[in-house]
């Protein structure tokens, strides 16, 4: 009886911060929870470069990016499945072939596609496969979806270095992968860690790995977004 309500316990907490369960039902479900395309980009970020990443909860990554000088915006949504006009719901399934990700767009005189390549990775698990800590599945997989060549050999070359540098005892996981098209996600997503910092996910997940980046590079931290020592 004690070992199965330890068991319990376990599920429960699981279920409380994983990625599935971070949006109320309530939310979920009400019309202002319809996908709702982000359009209305002005002029500076439509002149901006882009960059597209996915790794784990698009919150997380979103909050990351958005931290960073040089970078204008970042905004979540799906991408490297094949499914048209993805929904929270379907990605989340597993069936779309699509993960939760991000586009960033970013000053490329400010800061470089290597810098955000080292940003990527200083907030995750890169070993961890189809997920990043309770989130598990293939939606939450960590791919680095490339433009262009020479955005696919950084790519490529930044994971050989990380690989033979011995600091990670199993082997990377993350897919590089061709870039074909983002799907925004739904607009209640857009900047929740700012919008619903006493979420619990939020509080539990998405906070300590911006936290975890930001001690690495606090020289490339925005002092308003500098979470490092609160």
């Amino acid at each position: 009886m004690r070992t199965k309500s330890i068991f319990l316990f376990f599920v429960l907490v699981f279920s409380f911060v994983s990625c599935s369960n971070k949006v109320a039902s309530t939310e979920q479900q009400s019309p202002e929870a319809m996908p709702v395309a982000i359009t209305a980009l002005d002029e500076e970020l439509a002149k901006s470069s882009k960059a597209y990443f996915a790794s784990g909860c698009f919150w997380c990554v979103e909050g990351v990016f958005e931290s960073v000088k040089g970078v204008k915006e970042a905004i979540s949504g799906y991408a490297g499945g094949s499914k048209e006009n993805p929904t929270y719901e379907q990605v989340g399934s597993g069936n779309t072939g699509h993960a939760e990700a991000v586009v960033v767009y970013y000053d490329s005189t400010q800061v470089s596609y290597e810098t955000l390549l080292k940003v990527y990775f200083a907030s995750m698990d890169p070993t961890q496969v189809n997920g990043q800590g309770p989130d598990r599945g293939s939606a939450y997989r960590s791919i680095i979806l490339y433009q262009n060549a020479t955005e696919k050999q950084a790519a490529e070359d930044y994971i050989s270095t990380l690989d033979k540098s011995g600091k990670y005892e199993k082997p990377i996981s993350v897919e590089v992968k061709a870039f074909t098209k983002f799907w925004n996600a739904e607009d209640y997503h857009q900047n929740y860690i700012y919008t619903h910092p006493e979420n619990p996910y939020v509080q539990h997940e998405s906070i300590p790995r911006i936290k975890r980046f930001q001690k690495q590079f606090p020289d490339l931290i925005k002092a308003d977004k500098n979470l490092a020592n609160k």
